[in-house]
């Protein structure tokens, strides 16, 4: 192999690898694949063990780069989200679990058909019972269009919390519980809602109706403003959390929060 060979196979397991600071082996290397392209070629065929392991370690060091990236990334916006924390919509009439005006706010987008969402209403119940006293949650919308059964759970239970908002939360809790049973669609929702002492009469007038559907939309497009764009996402007194994390990373949350003194418990 002549020395310009030798160059561009050096210039490739370099690439390859990820270090590829010499610009005087870039120039080398690009001069070379332009005066003779098959060069690469050969190089493959004479050396596969080596080229298949520098992909190799092009490839790993390629996702730990990426990742490294997203890292970063995601601790910048988290410290970000301290300063300039997202403010949510609570309206006049927002149904509140928990102890209305407490200092922890945790406000959720959510799905009824999204089974991580699932997940997520298990960590807000034990939110609720390990800050109790000190924590209010929020309940929004953000039915994603690919669950045929998200957007009518969620019309179901605004029509039935503007009935009653326990019996709404009660309505939430049993679908949850019996997700799997939103396949049957229509015949689940009416069920769970007289199993919870829903007015049936009112909640067909009302389920269908503009303004339950504009509640609706409204909490999607704060969601989309929010960048959430999959379920579940929360806000912790506005700090964005984007997945169903375990209790723990929440529990981090609100200890970063009293930190910074953001949050007095």
């Amino acid at each position: 192999m002549n020395v310009l060979k030798k160059v561009l196979v050096l210039g490739l397991g370099l690439a390859l690898v990820g270090c590829t600071s010499d610009q005087k082996i870039k120039e080398q290397v690009a001069k070379a694949l332009k005066e003779d392209p098959k060069i690469l070629a050969e190089a493959i065929e004479k050396n596969p063990a080596e080229i298949i392991d520098a992909l190799q370690k092009a490839a790993r060091a390629a996702q730990e780069d990426l990742a490294k990236k997203r890292e970063d990334e995601e601790k910048k916006k988290l410290e970000e989200s301290f300063d300039k924390p997202l403010v949510a919509k609570i309206r006049a009439d927002e149904s509140i679990r928990g102890t209305k005006g407490a200092p922890i706010t945790v406000v959720e987008y959510t799905d009824f058909e999204c089974p991580f969402c699932s997940r997520g209403f298990e960590t807000v119940n034990q939110l609720l019972k390990q800050y109790d006293g000190k924590i209010q949650f929020v309940l929004k919308h953000l039915p994603l269009s690919f669950h045929e059964q998200a957007m009518p759970a969620a019309q179901y239970y605004e029509a039935i919390r503007l009935q009653d908002a326990k019996k709404a939360f009660a309505f939430h809790d049993e679908v949850f519980k019996n997700q799997r049973k939103l396949k049957n669609g229509k015949a689940f929702l009416e069920a769970t809602a007289k199993q919870v002492g829903a007015d049936m009469a009112r909640l067909k007038k009302d389920v269908d109706s503009d303004a339950v559907k504009a509640r609706i939309e409204e909490d999607m497009k704060e969601a989309a403003e929010f960048g959430m764009q999959g379920t579940p996402g929360f806000l912790v007194n506005g700090v964005p959390v984007r997945g169903a994390y375990p209790i723990e990373h929440f529990n981090q949350l609100i200890e970063e929060l009293k930190k910074r003194g953001k949050v007095q418990l």
